[in-house]
């Protein structure tokens, strides 16, 4: 017995070490170098600017929403990407959706009521017909330019989307989700970043204080958050560029709270292109959890959609026109355009189409179209 276990023995230690040199069987995803992609692979500016116009012209007025069948979950995510051209359809006639909603018309999940500081829209939780995290209504409307003098009809009593975010900021605690409120605080149009304010339990606060919050990774969840995190990290990177703006900053001046923020903009970004970018262009199925692909199509859409709208929010022209991010805006115009007659979630839909815009209008020179 001895005998036949230690000719046994070597073949066995063989295999083990070799297996083990190699990493087992596979290589694994995460020490794959990042793709490369070369001028002669990617499109031209006007033709890419050609397509996106294409796919979000289809996306705007092919794929209609409307007050039977849709709820303000998804409306109010179609109003991101397309804000007052955005037309839905109630009882046959087309209105502007926005004004629609403005006017206090009864919507499933348009739940706003009374506060005891302005408006309060109540959070349903994992919801898909309503608000489904702390002012999601507020940070959405507050990308679309609308200003916050804008009325809005509680009832039959008018306020402003101003008072949207008098009550989100009494409502505000040290810990909670804050990304959407953030969008708002963070935008000089609605908040002077240097001035505070007080919560309804006493604290003290001011955009920087908020954008550190939601900025910690120690308290604040990226990975593994909603939708990856992007929204987050969406919301940091527009307080931040609003931030350098304002105060005629370079991003090595930003101290305190501005400066927590922006490390954790630049850690993912970093990690969209090291590690998270598949070779065909897209980004991981799974966000910021581990690299890889998924086949879904709609998935597909929807985790490069919001990475990609991230990353277009965070960078520079220059960066934005590295072959990289226009691998990844190709990509994600051809899977658009492939699910042309494809049900799409709303969600992934619309954060993908205010990638897009974004992208277009900062670079593509010469647009027409949305």
């Amino acid at each position: 017995m001895q005998l036949l276990s230690s000719r046994l023995s070597l073949p066995f230690l063989l295999l083990t070490a070799v297996l083990l040199s190699l990493g087992g069987c596979q290589k694994k995803e995460t020490d794959s170098p990042a793709p490369v992609f070369t001028a002669e692979q990617l499109p031209k500016e006007d033709q890419l600017r050609e397509r996106i116009d294409r796919v979000l012209d289809h996306t705007l007025n092919q794929r209609r929403l409307n007050t039977k069948d849709h709820a303000a979950w998804q409306i109010v995510h179609a109003l991101l990407p397309f804000g007052d051209k955005l037309e839905i359809e109630h009882e046959g006639k087309l209105v502007p959706a926005l004004q629609w909603l403005c006017d206090g018309n009864t919507l499933t999940g348009w739940n706003l009521r009374p506060g005891d500081r302005g408006v309060v829209v109540p959070v349903e939780i994992g919801s898909k017909t309503g608000q489904g995290h702390p002012d999601q209504w507020l940070g959405y409307l507050s990308q679309t330019g609308l200003d916050p003098s804008t009325q809005i009809f509680v009832g039959n009593k008018q306020y402003t989307l101003n008072d949207l975010l008098t009550q989100a900021q009494w409502d505000l605690t040290p810990g909670m989700e804050a990304s959407w409120t953030l969008m708002a605080v963070g935008n000089p149009n609605y908040w002077d970043l240097d001035k505070s304010w007080t919560s309804r339990n006493g604290e003290t606060w001011t955009a920087e204080r908020l954008a550190g919050m939601e900025g910690n990774e120690a308290n604040a969840i990226i990975v593994g958050g909603s939708c990856g995190g992007t929204h987050r990290l969406y919301a940091l990177a527009m307080a931040v560029n609003q931030k350098l703006m304002n105060d005629n900053l370079k991003p090595e001046q930003l101290t305190g709270g501005w400066r927590v923020a922006d490390d954790t903009v630049q850690k993912y970004k970093r990690l969209c292109r090291d590690k998270f970018q598949n070779r065909d262009g897209t980004f991981s199925g799974h966000y910021f959890t581990r690299p890889g692909m998924v086949a879904d199509i709609s998935d597909q859409v929807g985790t490069t959609g919001h990475i990609f709208e991230f990353l277009v929010s965070s960078m520079s022209d220059e960066e934005l026109r590295q072959p990289w991010m226009v691998a990844a805006c190709d990509r994600l115009v051809t899977l658009m355009d492939q699910a042309r007659d494809v049900p799409l979630d709303c969600g992934g839909l619309y954060h993908a189409a205010h990638g897009l815009i974004m992208y277009r209008d900062r670079i593509l020179s010469g647009t027409t179209g949305q």
